[in-house]
């Protein structure tokens, strides 16, 4: 099936009408009507559904037909073991998205990696070792809080012991949702190819329609807890009060402060600070707060910078928190620290696709994730001529997207054949 096709069937999967973003959050509705969606282009291309106790699902494209079993599970006939593909190659993305996020975030490498197994076979391509498109749960952190939280527990990174206490906004835990346990899923998986819409205007400038990563930059999301007294708003008097908004509003202007005056003062010095999500309460219009907990997502060029940035933001926080009569608590809830996306597979893309720019990123990503556990990985991006990411705004042209495709079967098919 042709990528427009594909692309047309997935684009009103959990679209707003009224914004027209998209709201894929995992495990409910929308998105697990997209994980159908995705089930059912695979099965019709032929490929071999795998599926683990966290919601991550691989379609397999493999070089000799398999067939289950006596326990189930896959396994080539007469040959492969059940527990895994020796020599796979696997690519692919997610599907999940944030909070009234755009299309291609995700989708993009998925689509296209369905597009790229035709294209594939349309050369007459026949692939000698399994070819694999993943589809990560929990990339975006949207529900659960942690980013890339599917392949975190694929590659046992994250231990489900760990994992299984997180809960949604509404208090309902991971454990509640998915069975979880372990993981034989990227068993015999040797390199991770993913492609994805590139989230700037990079390649805009670059006037290139796609691009290979080289890292990812070091980023985490903190939670700030920022108490004081609640109150009545009319009665109480200015002097008087222990109000934590006012405690968080000064260290989200510090926050913008200290990443600005970071950002460029050097070569490859990039910072960023962004309060995006605020928990008040008791939430009234007319009563003083008595906590305000807010999520600061923090990235930088480097570990150092990223550092620096937190240290300025804290005592910048600490300070006003002294001034206001409000205290102040500080939870790293996850950090990644740089990521280098291996350079002999990169090396290989560049070669197969001629001269194309490699770039640094600051957003993360699943590739980045199975580059930590030792699988060696590489990001293809596509433009992304708005370069608007996580925001309805978000846009590719479907020659830029043709491009993407194209560029992801040569890659691939250098690797498998």
């Amino acid at each position: 099936m042709s990528f427009e096709q594909l692309w047309r069937d997935l684009l009103p999967v959990g679209r707003s009408a009224a914004t027209g973003g998209y709201f894929r959050q995992p495990f409910l509705a929308a998105e697990r009507e997209a994980a159908a969606w995705f089930a059912e282009a695979a099965s019709a291309q032929g490929l071999v559904l795998e599926t683990d106790a966290f919601g991550n699902v691989v379609a397999w494209w493999d070089p000799v037909p398999v067939v289950p079993d006596a326990r189930g599970a896959l396994a080539a006939e007469g040959e492969r073991p059940a527990s895994g593909r020796e020599g796979a190659v696997l690519t692919g993305s997610h599907l999940d998205s944030v909070l009234d996020g755009g299309a291609f975030d995700g989708p993009l490498g998925v689509v296209s990696a369905l597009a790229a197994v035709d294209v594939l076979r349309d050369r007459g391509v026949t692939p000698r070792v399994p070819l694999g498109i993943g589809v990560f749960m929990e990339e975006e952190g949207s529900r659960f809080g942690l980013a890339c939280l599917g392949s975190r527990l694929a590659t046992g990174l994250l231990p489900w012991e760990t994992a299984r206490e997180l809960r949604d906004r509404d208090g309902t835990a991971l454990g509640d949702v998915v069975a979880g346990g372990a993981s034989t899923l990227l068993d015999g998986v040797t390199c991770f190819v993913e492609l994805h819409a590139e989230q700037g205007r990079d390649l805009v400038h670059r006037g290139a329609a796609v691009g290979l990563a080289s890292a990812i930059w070091p980023h985490g999301r903190y939670r700030f807890d920022f108490c004081g007294h609640a109150d009545h708003a009319g009665t109480t008097r200015m002097a008087d009060r222990r109000d934590p908004m006012l405690t968080y509003a000064a260290t989200a202007l510090a926050a913008a402060e200290a990443a600005r005056s970071g950002d460029g003062m050097g070569p490859g010095r990039v910072r960023r600070a962004t309060f995006g999500r605020l928990e008040v309460r008791p939430n009234g219009t007319n009563a003083i707060p008595s906590q305000v907990s807010a999520w600061l997502d923090a990235r930088a060029s480097s570990e150092v910078e990223l550092e620096a940035l937190l240290g300025e933001v804290s005592a910048a926080a600490s300070a006003r928190a002294a001034r206001d009569g409000t205290t102040v608590r500080l939870t790293a809830e996850s950090a990644s620290g740089e990521v280098l996306f291996d350079a002999a597979l990169t090396r290989r893309l560049a070669e197969a696709l001629s001269g194309v720019p490699v770039i640094p990123t600051g957003a993360g990503h699943d590739a980045g994730i199975l580059q930590q556990a030792g699988i060696p990985a590489a990001m293809l991006f596509v433009r992304n001529e708005t370069g608007v990411s996580h925001s309805p705004a978000e846009h590719l042209t479907i020659p830029d997207a043709l491009v993407g495709v194209t560029a992801l079967a040569d890659v691939l098919e250098s690797l498998i054949t």
